[in-house]
């Protein structure tokens, strides 16, 4: 099986995928940048994954399937779904936001690629940083009293199982997608992190994280090994230069805002609601 997969390890829907496919043993390649035929049709919603050349594909729940996991119930869906509140406290830290993206870097093994990924991620960086402060502004969601709360559903189906994880003795796509979320959450750190880290009430969750955690240790994406047992280092940073080519982009993608920001909202337009 072939794999091309395009988006940003801060994602949770794209951690979700490379957590299955490194699960798998499956080889892919990850691209920085969206294909051309993503771009003019879903804008830089990621993931897209295209298998054996086939055509792009960017319903994670489905792609999952594709790739050989038992499909997800929509009630399993919402849950994972709500414990991704707390995502738009991500561009509290303006340096903290954009630093994060310059690290995760491009893995093109060609010098140029590399170069171009970089410059154009820069972009990527914007458009995720304007449309999180978008919705802040326009929808103005009401934040939950209690971050640990989005959690409990999945404290409770532990408790409740006497499997090592949501699937049963090995992960499965509940375990995948939540995962992601937790990768995500980590990633740049937000509220909910400290809840998964703290809150009293999810002892059984925090196990899970550390089984998790010890099946994935090798796995180069992993943001919440800093956070939870089993402890281990962050993801490899991208070097200097490579975050270097970042910023250039990044600053050029500023001084050319009366192009780049009605780009971006062009592109949210793409977004299917």
């Amino acid at each position: 099986m072939e794999v091309e997969v395009y988006g940003v390890d801060h994602s949770p829907w794209v951690q979700a995928v490379l957590l299955t496919l490194h699960h798998k043993g499956i080889d892919y390649r990850l691209r920085s940048l969206p294909p051309w035929q993503v771009l003019k049709t879903w804008g830089v919603l990621m993931p897209a994954v295209s298998i054996n050349e086939g055509a792009w594909q960017v319903e994670s729940a489905e792609i999952l399937v594709k790739l050989g996991l038992e499909p997800i119930s929509a009630e399993d869906l919402q849950s994972v779904k709500a414990a991704w509140q707390g995502v738009l406290h991500r561009p509290d830290s303006l340096l903290g936001f954009f630093s994060a993206f310059a690290r995760a870097g491009d893995l093109s093994p060609s010098l140029i690629k590399r170069a171009i990924g970089n410059f154009g991620r820069s972009f990527i960086a914007l458009y995720m940083f304007t449309l999180i402060n978008f919705a802040k502004r326009v929808m103005k969601p009401q934040e939950p009293k209690n971050f640990g709360d989005q959690f409990l559903v999945w404290e409770r189906i532990l408790q409740a199982s006497s499997r090592s994880f949501l699937d049963g003795e090995a992960p499965g796509i509940r375990d995948m997608m939540l995962f992601g979320v937790i990768q995500c959450h980590s990633s740049i750190p937000v509220p909910p992190l400290t809840a998964l880290r703290r809150d009293e009430r999810l002892n059984r969750l925090r196990k899970w994280i550390a089984l998790m955690q010890a099946q994935f240790n090798d796995y180069p994406h992993l943001y919440s090994g800093k956070y939870f047992e089993t402890y281990s280092p962050e993801p490899i940073p991208a070097s200097t230069m490579q975050q270097i080519t970042f910023c250039t982009g990044l600053l050029a993608m500023i001084l050319a805002a009366p192009l780049t920001i009605p780009l971006v909202f062009l592109l949210m337009g793409k977004v299917p609601r």
